[in-house]
C-alpha cells in the first residue's frame, strides 16, 4: 500500500497488532502487518526469553514492544510482593469475603505467598519497571516502542531514535496527541472508548479525525473497536494511516487466553465489555465479571488508585479465581468488538479477512462514486 506507516516499517498492510502473546506477534508480522508485544505482564528475564523466541521465528520481519509507563502512578517497587504493607485491610477483607461467599476456594495453606508472588511477578505498571524492560528489549532488533500510558520520556525518545527505533504513544484526546507530537514521537495511536484495556470515553468515530487534524501531518493509527476490514476502511477514510487492534487476536488459536475465558468471550455481546476501575485503578475495558460488579454495590469501598487496585486484583482476586477457573469471576481486557468474536480462528485468517473486506469496501465506495 502507498502508506506512510507501511513505508516507515517496510510492511505490506498497516495493521498493527498489540498482543501479550509472542505467537500472535510473529504471525501478524509474517502475514504482512506489524506485531507489537505487550510487556506489562513480564519481568526483565521473561522479556529476554520472549524476544529471543520472536527473533528466532519472525524471519527478519519487523516487530515492536508496548509498555505501560505512566508518569502519574506511585512507583511502589517491591512493595507489590508485600501486600500487608501496601493494601488497606478493608479492601483485602472485601475481596476475600467476596470470593468466600461465592464459594471460590482459598489458596492452599502454606502456598499462598508463593502463588501470589508467581501471579504478580511480571506485573509492571511504573516507569522504573518499564525502563528495565525497555533496556533489555533494545538489545534486540525491535523497530518500535509504544507507550500506552502517557508521553514517553525525552531521554527514551532520544535513545530510541539513536538506535533507529521509532516511538509512538496512545492518545484518548487531541491534547494528549499534541503532547506526544511535541515530545518527538514518530506517530500517534488514537484510541477510542470501544477499545479493550485502558481507554477514555470518546468514541473512535469522533476521536480519530479530531486527532488526525490536531497532529497533521504526523501519521495516526486508529484504535478502538477495530476487528475487520470495514473498520480499517473507515479509519483510512477518516484520515488515519492504519489501525491498532488488540482484542481481535484474542480469539485466535495462537492467543494466550485460557480456553475458559475464550469460551466466555464467544458468548459475550458488545456491552459485556465494560469500562471499570476495579481491575487496575484506571478506566479499563474488560470482560464483565462478578469481581467488577461487586465494586458498584452500595457499601463497597472505593477502588484504589493505580497501581494499588491492580495489585489487589492480581494478589487477592486473580490468584484464587484463575487457579480454579471460577467462570463468574474470570475476566480479561477486551474491547466492544468482542460481540463479533464468535469462534476460534487463526492469526493469518484474521489478517487476510481484514484485507479482503478492505478491498470489498473500496469496491463498494468506487461503485457509489461512479468510478
Amino acid at each position: 500500500m502507498k502508506n506512510k506507516l507501511c513505508e516507515m516499517f517496510g510492511i505490506d498492510v498497516p495493521i498493527f497488532a498489540f498482543s501479550h502473546c509472542r505467537d500472535v506477534v510473529v504471525e501478524v508480522s509474517k502475514a504482512g502487518g506489524m506485531g507489537v508485544l505487550g510487556m506489562a505482564r513480564m519481568d526483565p528475564d521473561r522479556v529476554e526469553e520472549e524476544l529471543n523466541w520472536i527473533d528466532d521465528h519472525i524471519e527478519g520481519k519487523p516487530y515492536g514492544i508496548d509498555v505501560l509507563m505512566s508518569g502519574n502512578v506511585e512507583d511502589s517497587g517491591n512493595l507489590k510482593y508485600e501486600p500487608e504493607k501496601l493494601l488497606p485491610k478493608e479492601h483485602v477483607d472485601f475481596v476475600r469475603k467476596m470470593l468466600d461467599d461465592a464459594g471460590v476456594p482459598p489458596l492452599p495453606e502454606g502456598e499462598e505467598e508463593a502463588i501470589r508472588r508467581d501471579i504478580v511477578k511480571g506485573m509492571n505498571f511504573t516507569p522504573r519497571e518499564s525502563l528495565e524492560m525497555i533496556e533489555k528489549a533494545m538489545s534486540h532488533p525491535i523497530k518500535l516502542i509504544v507507550n500506552a500510558l502517557g508521553t514517553p520520556p525525552a531521554d527514551l525518545i532520544e535513545t530510541a531514535h539513536s538506535k533507529g527505533i521509532k516511538i509512538a504513544a496512545l492518545a484518548g484526546k487531541p491534547r494528549h496527541a499534541i503532547k506526544h507530537k511535541e515530545a518527538g514521537c514518530d506517530f500517534v495511536i488514537a484510541v477510542g472508548t470501544e477499545a479493550g484495556g485502558h481507554t477514555g470515553d470518546v468514541s473512535s468515530l469522533v476521536l480519530w479525525p479530531s486527532i488526525v487534524d490536531a497532529v497533521d501531518p504526523m501519521p495516526v493509527l486508529g484504535g478502538g473497536g477495530v476487528g475487520r476490514g470495514r473498520q480499517l476502511a473507515a479509519a483510512l477514510s477518516l484520515g488515519c494511516e492504519g489501525v491498532w487492534c488488540g482484542s481481535i487476536w484474542l480469539k485466535t488459536v495462537q492467543s494466550e487466553v485460557p480456553p475458559e475465558i475464550k469460551a466466555k468471550m464467544f458468548e459475550a455481546e458488545a456491552n459485556d465489555a465494560i469500562l471499570t476501575r476495579s481491575v487496575t485503578g484506571k478506566p479499563c475495558r474488560t470482560l464483565n465479571n462478578k469481581f467488577s460488579q461487586a465494586w458498584t454495590v452500595s457499601g463497597a469501598p472505593e477502588c484504589l488508585p493505580a497501581p494499588l487496585q491492580n495489585y489487589l486484583w492480581w494478589q487477592e482476586g486473580r490468584s484464587r479465581v484463575e487457579r480454579v477457573r471460577a467462570k463468574d469471576f474470570l475476566t480479561y481486557p477486551v474491547g466492544q468488538i468482542v460481540g463479533e468474536m464468535k469462534e476460534e480462528t487463526s492469526v493469518k485468517e484474521v489478517v487476510y479477512d481484514f484485507i479482503n473486506e478492505l478491498l470489498e469496501s473500496k469496491e463498494r465506495m468506487d461503485r457509489m462514486l461512479g468510478e
